[in-house]
């Protein structure tokens, strides 16, 4: 005692009697590594009375069951739609798919992290001397002794909710993998069916997937219980870990290190399908010599090592050492950097960049073969065309009147015609693209049309109020259809369909517009609430809705349900609600499709049609894949935007980005009773017959298509852009032509939109080796860098044409001088002639708005036309006034199209264009509701230089705009000041003239 007497009493007191017992009591209360430990002094503190608990329970009761009835509504109405639209089978299956894999690979998940807690608290040492180490850990194992149970089952269900709704979203994944299809077409490098790698090899990533964060997670989850109960040890003397604990983690290592040998395998195989930078094209897919020569024995020699480094982890089990595991660890990483990483580059740096093309042929061949394949544009038809024709200027202008019917009428610039001259209703609106169709005239012709829907706009209505916005305006009314390659002698539209009620060229239908694409809101129908139909004169048409469309709200619990997930409480009340009433929601043509079939990719331009007597909107869809071998990838996104497209025309797509696209099947969504019908248009495509599988009964064939609707069928938008893009480069065969780049096109800019790639025109045309016109889809290139033209795209858009989907590309000479689209509209506003006339169209404040301008091949050259609206001052809507029309080197601009193309071509007389009515000047037109125009366009006075003169030309044509608006408005005091005012100017015009001629012979006579 006496050597620790010069410690002080701080260690005296350590040893003393008492202080002994207390510290070997502690040492007995201590939890065995898992019992229960003491429960110490507690806290008395005063307990709820009988009341709060029963408020309490009350108020925990009902949130849950608020939160669970908020739960059942988003369920039980989407049941309830799919029931309405009669697609049932893709709920359930869709449903039950979820459910199945969050159940099995959440509980794979919470089984293999919870076996392996259990396990190594299991493995957990006896109680062995004490460290500051075990001391720190002490209170933590003492804190979760009494909870063991509890924590372990919270653990293992959070990583089983997790990892089950991570898989819940691979169902799509699933479905594929089980009821994959053959493709018939074997990948070149391993000889595999295409199949594997769409259906196969994204199911083995995600179960690889899956395994590896199984692993990674039980291994977190049992090196922390080890190291909380002291089978590791961090700073504590002697052994690191016990050889339990070194056995149960050696196996899972192992575990992680054979899942990295099958993935190194898959690897081989996602050669074929990975995406890489390479200078012959962007988005280069598939291997390439460096893959082939260096990476894919990399990979196998990589598997190899890491199935024998797993091995040796397994070993451990015996031999209760690290040591050979950790070394082929090792081994394995620098295998990985000196053969997966060096190598290759090696190889890439002195045999490929050497000669990198001949190196790469091969594999470039590959990779346009595939390429063209999977995009479908491998029958197209490349021809030459040498931009230039050396036919007479009389052979020339009678072509031209063959050769298309060139549409004036442009459906990006007349909606506000539409809408101002058609509207009727501040409540009713009009798409701001219209959309081009055809239809046949009285004569039995077919037509170029631009159609558009009266739909439904709650913004318009005057007075807002729930029961106005959802129980009275809920529909649109009538087609308003024009046709495309007239207009009226006042130049707005010559309507084949128009005012309200509906009259025309289209015969009998059911006008009402109930599912439209700008018909976003929610609207209940065909209770006790009369609907506003349409107004005739003064007085308001009502209707209550016939169709079985939507959901019934005669259940209190479906009235319940839509209050929830509308929102919106009234519905539970309202006394508007009643028998028969009907929820109307998921009104747009694309969202009906997307929900009843979520496996495809929706075209962005849906557009309507009158098919036997109904309004069907129709919808072009496909089926897409980004696992296509050695097919290069696209991003939809990106490819399908233009000048045009806006967040309302954007496709709607499942993969954005995809090397693998077909127009697999087309549908139809009728416009009063909302029903989708799913047809299936290409036979032969394994995605969509995979799909079929999956949801059987949910696609019809083809041949219930009818001739009706058949007719009204076309070339999708989005597919063409997509081709188009890929065309740019994959029109070339030769690898070495593709390698140089000598040959690369480039989608040239809108004209009037810079910076936005130029839109797509539907046209009635002929190509060359055509003998009649084809309602067709085109475009143009330039060349990469220029703005000449480089080539001219058609593709047969007529379904009904056994040359359907042909696509034929006119390639001008490398060398050409041709005029590009941005140059000819440079040409047009350039041209001293066409500004002046263009100045004198801009006074008064009027606008120019250039409508598209439509290439066409004639005879060996190309001829331009391009119609010009005016918006004139105080008019909110573009008419058409002049006609541009260039060929060759000449232009012109003229009042009507058969005018320019006869100056163009040298021409004199009154050749007529197809589908071009000539009018004289004092033609009377039909208004909407009926009425007749009094008036027409005045007669055009002979051209003066003179200052007053061209003043009073100009208030003439002011007036007269100022009338037809007022008569649009059916204001008649303002259109009789109109009137008065252009009598006035004309009056005033004819005097100057006169005055002007007769100093002009005066002159003459003093000479």
């Amino acid at each position: 005692m006496s050597k620790l007497h010069g410690w002080g009493p701080s260690i005296r007191g350590l040893f003393h009697p008492l202080r002994i017992f207390e510290v070997r009591t502690l040492a007995f209360q201590m939890p065995d590594r898992g019992s229960g430990g003491p429960t110490g002094p507690r806290i008395s503190v005063g307990r709820p009375s009988r009341r709060a608990k029963t408020l309490l329970m009350t108020a925990g009761v009902l949130a849950v069951l608020a939160m669970l009835f908020v739960m059942f509504a988003g369920f039980w109405t989407d049941w309830l739609w799919y029931r309405s639209v009669q697609y049932t089978n893709v709920f359930t299956t869709t449903l039950w798919t979820k459910i199945g894999m969050f159940a099995v690979f959440g509980l794979l998940m919470a089984g293999a992290v919870g076996v392996n807690i259990w396990l190594a608290h299991r493995l957990r040492p006896p109680l062995s001397a004490m460290s500051l180490e075990q001391q720190s850990l002490d209170r933590y194992r003492m804190g979760i002794a009494p909870y063991k149970k509890w924590v372990l089952l919270g653990v293992t269900a959070l990583v089983g909710l997790i990892a089950g709704a991570s898989a819940a979203g691979q169902w799509r994944t699933w479905l594929l993998w089980v009821n994959g299809v053959p493709f018939g077409t074997a990948d070149p490098q391993f000889g595999k069916d295409v199949s594997f790698y769409a259906f196969d090899l994204p199911w083995y990533r995600f179960l690889l997937s899956f395994g590896f964060a199984a692993v990674v997670l039980s291994l977190l989850a049992a090196a922390l219980v080890h190291y909380l109960y002291g089978g590791l040890r961090l700073t504590t003397p002697g052994a690191r870990a016990t050889s339990q604990a070194t056995g149960h983690l050696s196996v899972l290592l192992g575990l992680f290190v054979a899942l990295k040998a099958v993935a190194y395998w898959l690897d081989r195989y996602g050669l074929a399908v990975k995406s890489g930078d390479f200078k012959a094209t962007d988005n280069w897919t598939g291997l390439r010599y460096v893959d082939a020569n260096a990476y894919l024995p990399a990979k196998t020699i990589l598997f190899f090592i890491a199935a024998i480094c797993a091995v040796l982890f397994f070993a451990t089990l015996w031999r209760r050492t690290w040591q050979l595991p950790v070394i082929g660890f090792g081994l394995m990483v620098l295998s990985a950097i000196l053969i997966g990483g060096l190598y290759p580059a090696i190889v890439q740096k002195f045999q490929v960049q050497p000669n990198e093309q001949a190196k790469e042929t091969p594999y470039i061949k590959k990779n346009i073969d595939a390429t063209r394949d999977a995009y479908d544009i491998a029958d197209s038809e490349v021809s030459d065309y040498e931009g230039q024709s050396e036919a007479s200027n009389e052979e020339l202008r009678e072509a031209a009147n063959t050769t298309a019917s060139i549409r004036l009428l442009d459906p990006n610039v007349v909606s506000p015609s539409f809408q101002q001259l058609q509207q009727v209703r501040s409540y009713y609106q009009f798409p701001a693209t219209l959309d081009v169709d055809r239809y046949t005239t009285e004569d039995g012709a077919e037509q170029d049309t631009v159609i558009g829907l009266r739909e439904i706009n709650i913004n318009g209505i005057t007075e807002r109020n729930w029961i106005n916005d959802h129980f009275k305006y809920t529909h649109g009314f009538g087609i308003v259809a024009g046709k495309g390659t007239e207009v009226a002698s006042t130049g707005a539209p010559e309507f084949i369909e128009k005012n309200l009620p509906p009259t025309g060229e289209l015969g009998e239908y059911e006008p009402r517009v109930y599912y439209g694409e700008k018909t976003t809101q929610y609207s209940i129908v065909g209770g006790p609430q009369k609907e506003l139909d349409y107004i005739s004169g003064s007085e308001e048409k009502t209707y209550s809705y016939k169709g079985d469309s939507g959901v019934s709200l005669e259940s209190p619990v479906n009235r319940a349900a839509y209050a929830v997930a509308f929102g919106e409480p009234q519905i539970m009340y309202s006394g508007a609600i009643g028998d028969g009433s009907r929820v109307l929601y998921n009104r747009t043509p694309k969202e009906r499709v997307e929900a009843v079939a979520p496996w495809l990719t929706i075209d962005g331009d849906p557009y309507p049609a009158e098919v036997d007597g109904r309004i069907q909107w129709l919808v072009d869809a496909y089926t897409t894949t980004n696992q296509y071998p050695y097919s290069s990838r696209t991003t939809l996104g990106e490819t399908t935007a233009d000048a045009l497209t806006d967040g309302q025309r954007s496709v709607i797509a499942q993969q954005n980005r995809v090397n693998y696209i077909r127009n697999s099947v087309k549908a139809t969504v009728d416009a009063y009773t909302g029903d989708v019908k799913l047809y299936q248009w290409d036979t032969n495509d394994p995605i969509l017959k995979t799909w079929m599988k999956a949801f059987p009964d949910t696609v019809e064939p083809r041949g219930e298509i009818g001739d009706e609707l058949m007719a009204h069928f076309r070339y999708p938008q989005d597919l063409f852009k997509v081709q188009r893009e890929l065309l740019t480069r994959y029109h070339v065969t030769s690898a070495s032509q593709f390698y140089s780049g000598s040959e690369r096109w480039q989608v040239p800019d809108d004209p009037t939109h810079k910076g936005n790639a130029v839109p797509p025109y539907y046209l009635s045309m002929k190509m060359p080796d055509q003998e009649e016109q084809t309602f067709s889809l085109t475009t143009t290139f330039n060349p990469s860098g220029r703005e000449t033209l480089g080539a001219f795209m058609a593709v047969n858009a007529d379904a009904r044409s056994e040359d359907y989907g042909t696509i034929r590309i006119l390639k001008l000479p490398s060398n050409t001088t041709v005029s590009g689209p941005q140059q000819v509209q440079s040409r047009f506003n350039s041209d001293t002639d066409i500004a002046n006339e263009i100045n004198i169209l801009q006074r008064g404040d009027s606008e120019i708005e250039y409508g598209n301008l439509l290439t066409v091949p004639l005879e060996g050259g190309l001829l331009y036309v391009e119609p010009v609206y005016v918006r004139g001052a105080g008019t909110n809507y573009p008419l058409l006034r002049k006609v541009l029309v260039t060929y060759g080197e000449e232009t012109a601009f003229e009042d009507t199209l058969g005018e320019a193309l006869n100056v163009v071509f040298g021409v004199d007389g009154t050749e007529g264009t197809p589908g071009e009515e000539e009018q004289p000047p004092g033609d009377e037109e039909e208004q909407p509701g009926g009425e007749e125009q009094p008036g027409g366009t005045p007669a055009d006075p002979p051209a003066s230089e003179d200052p007053t003169v061209q003043e009073a030309l100009q208030d003439a044509q002011e007036a007269f705009e100022t009338g037809q608006e007022a008569l649009a408005e059916q204001d008649w005091e303002a259109y009789g000041q109109a009137q008065q005012d252009l009598e006035d100017a004309l009056q005033r015009a004819a005097e100057a003239e006169q005055s002007a001629d007769g100093g002009a012979e005066e002159g003459r006579r003093e000479e």
